[in-house]
């Protein structure tokens, strides 16, 4: 009886991790799919076919593995800190540099097509949540990984670089948001109103982004959920000086 609860639990945690990996793989397939589909697959030549890959790398990189990124910190939590936060900068890295490659097959895209760059709403919010990922995960690299700040210094940044993974999932999913509107309302503008199958895949797969970036912030946020304190881990680590003044420690 006293186990159940745990056991409840953890039950709990694992069919939210497994509901949070369905909506994130589901929402890269039907980019896929809708790119694919709709408006003719991917090359790499300044068509439209190589501007089919910016959507697909941004949900791919940028709100996907961005979100599981973070989620690691959660599905490894007994696992050794070190080989956690090693596996947290590697995923980032790899979200980086799709979502790099979707930035320039855009860019390329454009120039091809001889279309102007960076007037949109959306392009703004985009080129931001890139530039801004691109400071924390070089923040993340020196402060945690490959530390060279102080201990204090180190503990100081810690609830700044969460709150900032959080910012940045969320932004990631708002600029997808606008990027569907923005292809739609380019694509089938007239009959949009209309139902066209392609706006409903669309924002069917609009609605999977929010309830991915939902449950991520859900499982993130929950308490119960964090990593649990390893003394001898945290002694060397971040929250030397928390522990030394009798705090209790809170990890990523």
């Amino acid at each position: 009886m006293e186990d159940s609860a745990p056991r409840t639990g953890r039950s709990m945690f694992a069919c939210l991790v497994g509901a949070s990996q369905l909506l994130g793989v589901t929402s890269v397939v039907l980019t896929g799919v809708w790119m694919g589909h709709y408006h003719g697959g991917f090359a790499w030549d300044g068509s439209a076919r190589e501007f089919n890959l910016h959507p697909l790398c941004m949900v791919l990189g940028l709100v996907f593995l961005h979100g599981d990124a973070i989620l690691v910190y959660r599905v490894f939590r007994n696992e050794a800190k070190r080989n956690v936060k090693l596996l947290h900068g590697i995923i980032h890295l790899l979200a980086l540099i799709i979502s790099i490659i979707g930035f320039v097959a855009v860019f390329d895209f454009h120039r091809a097509a001889k279309i102007p760059d960076m007037y949109s709403l959306h392009s703004w919010c985009g080129m931001s949540t890139l530039v801004l990922f691109c400071i924390q995960w070089v923040m993340g690299l020196m402060f945690f990984l490959f530390p060279t700040a102080s201990s204090w210094l180190r503990a100081s940044y810690l609830p700044i670089h969460v709150f900032c993974g959080l910012v940045l999932l969320v932004m990631a999913v708002g600029s997808s948001l606008l990027g569907i509107t923005e292809k739609l309302l380019f694509s089938i503008e007239s009959s949009y109103s209309l139902f066209a199958p392609e706006g409903v895949l669309a924002n069917i797969l609009g609605i999977l982004l929010v309830c991915f970036g939902v449950l991520l912030g859900y499982l993130i946020t929950k308490e119960e959920y964090r990593r649990p304190p390893n003394p001898e881990e945290e002694s060397l680590s971040v929250h030397f000086k928390t522990l030394t003044e009798g705090g209790s420690p809170t990890t990523p």
